[in-house]
């Protein structure tokens, strides 16, 4: 049974650090984006050093203090918000985000969690390499949350989701110990690897406090350009026409629906829609190719190929880094429409390639028999990730389907799970997603997610009530 943290309690932690790095909770620590929890007003503590969070966390364990790591509070499934039950310490590690060092020929940077995604990507452009994860919110999503989700985000049809981009990590675990995980090594066969079991663990087996991060060569040409496609199955054979002519250069390969431009138009309209008449469907393909070879001519070849199949009927090439970086803002500033637009139910699922086209077709006429929406379907469809959201029509808000949320989520996840896919493709479990989890999940995996929670954590005390439910 865990304690809440109480005004004895919170005195004797105050005697570990000095003053200046407590601060009691304000709304930002309480809020998530989508505005489904708000959390409770514990304390915050910003260490700045690994034996800083260890100092706490030995002292909570010591105390049965609820845990929550918080890292730039973007998450989207309610991993960094607790409601009820023991008000927790709520450890934020924003004040640990230098960089410790960066060996450019070895393509390795070692950083601390709190730095963010947009810092890193930066330290690494000024010394010519990629640090190829990319997200719309890389401003304020940090190191540290990055690798407790294991976030995906546009790269990884070409760079890997973000475990694949750690060489090892330093974290501190559930009793407070430290463990030194830090190298610059690409084999590593010591053992089992705790990097991969403390990445995408959300907090609940231990904080990460600082990575060694895999860079990569910046590709000497980029490009970026839109294809209207004839539909999501034309979609998937224009990846793989993409991918046999050009092979890794493809760096992103995006689908959009109509509606996501039409739901721009509504909310954000400084964003230039740059097609005259806005097809069905459009997908956002970006090359990244080393010297001697020409991107817009690998752009018009790939036309060519897929307009005499029948795949694509128009592209827009941009011509310029400006136009690029425009084609690119349409795609991240559609999640921003939609939180605007206000959704019934969101879902981050991912399902094989090969089904894909037919998930969208059969999701679309299911939902239609519960009544009257719009859906705005897009995503990473070169690595099946899709985000399948689900929205009033218009004149409507979600307040008013919220007898529909429910149904909705279930009949896309038991679709997902029908097709072999995954009900959470790269948001995480969270809270919001236990249950689904129980429902969908292996009970062999369950049981021994259980089992490893249980043996590195035995009080609980690591953010409890994420991923797994507390028994």
């Amino acid at each position: 049974m865990l304690n809440s943290l109480t005004p004895e309690i919170e005195k004797r932690l105050r005697s570990i650090l000095p003053e200046s790095r407590f601060a009691h909770a304000d709304s930002r620590y309480l809020q998530e984006p989508r505005g489904r929890y708000a959390g409770q007003a514990g304390l915050v503590v910003k260490p700045q050093t690994t034996n800083e969070v260890a100092a706490l966390i030995k002292a909570a364990n010591s105390e049965k203090i609820p845990v929550i790591p918080y890292g730039g509070g973007t998450g989207l499934v309610g991993g960094q918000i607790v409601q009820d039950g023991p008000v927790p310490l709520i450890i934020s590690l924003e004040k640990m985000d230098a960089v410790r060092a960066i060996y450019p020929q070895e393509n390795v940077l070692i950083v601390e969690a709190g730095a963010t995604l947009a810092d890193v990507r930066k330290v690494a452009k000024d010394e010519g390499r990629l640090f190829p994860l990319s997200l719309a919110s890389q401003g304020s999503a940090r190191i540290g949350g990055l690798l407790a989700t294991n976030a995906g985000g546009t790269g990884v049809l070409r760079y890997g989701n973000t475990r694949d981009l750690v060489l090892g990590v330093e974290a501190v675990l559930p009793d407070g110990e430290i463990y030194s995980g830090i190298n610059r090594l690409r084999k590593n066969n010591t053992g089992y690897d705790l990097r991969h079991l403390l990445i995408g663990a959300e907090g609940t087996l231990g904080v990460i406090t600082v990575a060694s991060l895999k860079l990569h060569p910046v590709p000497r040409h980029e490009g970026t350009a839109l294809f209207s496609v004839t539909s999501p199955a034309a979609a998937l054979s224009l990846l793989a026409l993409a991918r046999d002519q050009l092979g890794e250069a493809v760096s992103a390969f995006e689908l959009i629906h109509r509606q996501g431009f039409e739901f721009l138009a509504e909310t954000l309209p400084q964003i230039r829609n740059p097609w005259v008449e806005t097809p069905q469907w459009t997908v956002l393909i970006e090359l990244g190719l080393p010297h001697g070879l020409d991107v817009p001519m690998a752009f018009e070849n790939l036309f060519e190929i897929a307009l005499d199949n029948g795949l694509a009927g128009d592209a827009l090439i941009a011509q310029s880094a400006s136009q690029s970086a425009n084609f690119w803002t349409i795609r991240e500033s559609i999640p921003e429409a939609n939180r605007l637009i206000g959704s019934v139910s969101s879902h981050d699922i991912s399902v094989p390639l090969g089904s894909l086209a037919d998930f969208i077709s059969q999701a679309g006429e299911q939902i239609a028999t519960l009544g009257a929406f719009r859906i705005n379907c897009f995503g990473h469809v070169g690595d099946g990730n899709l985000h399948y959201n689900v929205f009033p029509i218009a004149g409507k808000t979600r307040a008013e389907y919220t007898t529909e949320r429910y149904r909705i989520k279930r009949l896309v996840h038991d679709l997902v799970h029908k097709m072999g896919g995954s009900i959470s493709a790269e948001h995480g479990i969270g809270r919001l997603k236990v249950e689904d989890l129980e429902r969908y999940g292996s009970p062999v995996k369950l049981a021994a997610m259980r089992a490893i929670k249980t043996a590195l954590d035995p009080i609980g005390i690591m953010n409890p009530g994420a991923v797994l439910r507390i028994k």
